[in-house]
């Protein structure tokens, strides 16, 4: 089994206990949970059984601590974890509407997680062979951008699976024009990438969505993966390209089914040793790769039934197929 490493930020979600306003004349309250994509991606990982890291920045506060403890309870190996005492751990409030879909207010002016530096990652960081995911989170300000990059650099210098999750903040970006960008950079690193289909018009920037999939592709990306709620899930390779309906679940809260999802899928490549060299022979594998997306759609489900987002992630037991 390949390690796995989760790369960026992890914050406090601060999820509110309300379900839309019209419904409610008390005062709003807020349940404490640790969040941040990449942190609940290794968590996903570890819960299943993998070799998960988290790598980032925490702040030396009470919030950084409630992360850095619950990443470790779920099995998350954290020598990568940095910590500072220059700015303190980050917090998203979350409220969610009468459909329990989520909208976010984010408090990182700066926060831990965005002094996050090229030097940052250590030295032994890319030893051995291993998969490496991000998010479009640590493209945002240009300090987080380097250090993306620095980090993109050394994992294909390594010959590292590199896994993309675009999971597009726009309130995160103070100029919008350049996200797009810094996304597109990114392709050229990643072998394996997942949108949602909002994401995709996103970057797709006014063009088709057939011929941006065609255009990343042509990045060097090796599979695609376009997600839309608890409808069908598409996905492209070179060989194959298909479509798989999650299983119906009653949702409860949306918070980290993307992340369950993508911990499922990186789970299952680590488990079968892929790296760079290798992962088209997967792929070109129907059998293998319709397995592999049923498994991390079942993730992302179960995720959805519960509430907050490491709470709701599933262990190996949870998920029969």
């Amino acid at each position: 089994m390949l390690k796995v490493i989760s790369f960026g930020e992890a914050l406090v979600d601060l999820l509110s206990n309300n379900i839309s306003e019209q419904h409610h004349h008390g005062p709003e309250t807020f349940t404490k949970f640790s969040g941040g994509a990449p942190a609940n991606v290794a968590a996903a990982v570890a819960r299943l059984g993998g070799d998960a890291y988290f790598c980032g920045m925490l702040g030396v506060d009470m919030f950084g601590d409630f992360i850095a403890h619950s990443l470790a309870q779920e099995g998350v190996n954290l020598d990568l974890l940095r910590r500072t005492k220059e700015a303190k751990t980050g917090l998203a409030f979350v409220s969610l509407d009468a459909n329990r879909e989520r909208s976010f207010e984010f408090y990182r002016h700066p926060s831990a997680d965005m002094l996050f530096k090229p030097e940052d990652f250590s030295k032994h960081c890319f030893d051995g062979a291993g998969l490496f995911h991000f998010c479009s989170n640590t493209l945002t300000t240009q300090g987080l951008h380097d250090a993306t990059l620095a980090g993109l650099q050394r994992a294909k210098k390594a010959q590292w699976l590199v896994s993309f999750d675009v999971n597009l903040r726009l309130n995160l970006w103070s100029d919008i024009s350049q996200a797009v960008a810094n996304i597109w950079q990114c392709f050229e690193y990643a072998q394996l990438v997942k949108m949602s289909l909002e994401e995709l018009d996103f970057v797709a920037n006014g063009s088709g969505h057939t011929s941006t999939i065609e255009k990343i592709m042509a990045t060097g990306v090796q599979l695609i993966m376009i997600t839309d709620g608890a409808k069908p899930l598409s996905y492209f390779s070179v060989d194959n390209s298909a479509q798989i309906t999650p299983p119906e679940v009653q949702m409860i809260d949306a918070t980290a089914a993307g992340d369950a999802f993508v911990g499922g899928l990186l789970y299952i490549l680590s488990k079968q040793n892929l790296t760079p060299s290798n992962l088209g022979q997967w792929l070109a594998s129907q059998t293998q790769l319709e397995a592999g997306m049923r498994f991390a759609s079942a993730c992302g489900a179960h995720a959805v039934r519960l509430e907050g987002a490491i709470s709701s992630l599933p262990k190996r037991e949870d998920i029969q197929l």
